[in-house]
């Protein structure tokens, strides 16, 4: 399973997960089998409000799972299409964050659970 954590900087496991997918400057990927790290560039970064293209973003690497703050609901629907689940974080970085998804305790984001706007600095306002 691939795990992909939208970050603001890339510094492995300890980045902290940033606030809304689509504006992400960096994904970080962790493989949960084996644990490595890798990280990718958002190609998709400065789209417009309700055209993120999330395999654009990922420069098609395959995801199986995100976890992220907040998310645009044309975003979750085109991940979920994907068939590609959305979690909400539940801690600052990388490395809690996955030690959450492993024990089961990240919410799966719903449509009626997506961000309404963009806040300052990139964050989500729902």
């Amino acid at each position: 399973m691939r795990i992909a954590f939208p970050v603001q900087d890339d510094i492995g496991v300890e980045s902290v997960v940033y606030n809304h997918f689509g504006s992400a400057p960096i994904f970080v990927i962790v493989e949960a089998e084996t644990d490595a790290v890798a990280s990718v560039s958002n190609r998709d970064q400065h789209h417009a409000r309700g055209a993120c293209n999330p395999m654009r973003a990922f420069d098609n690497q395959r995801v199986d799972v995100v976890v992220v703050g907040g998310i645009g609901a044309g975003a979750l629907s085109g991940l979920n299409r994907m068939g590609i689940t959305v979690r909400r974080t539940m801690a600052a970085t990388v490395r809690e964050n996955l030690a959450l998804l492993r024990a089961g305790s990240l919410p799966v984001i719903e449509p009626h659970g997506t961000c309404a706007g963009h806040g300052k600095g990139g964050g989500c306002a729902h």
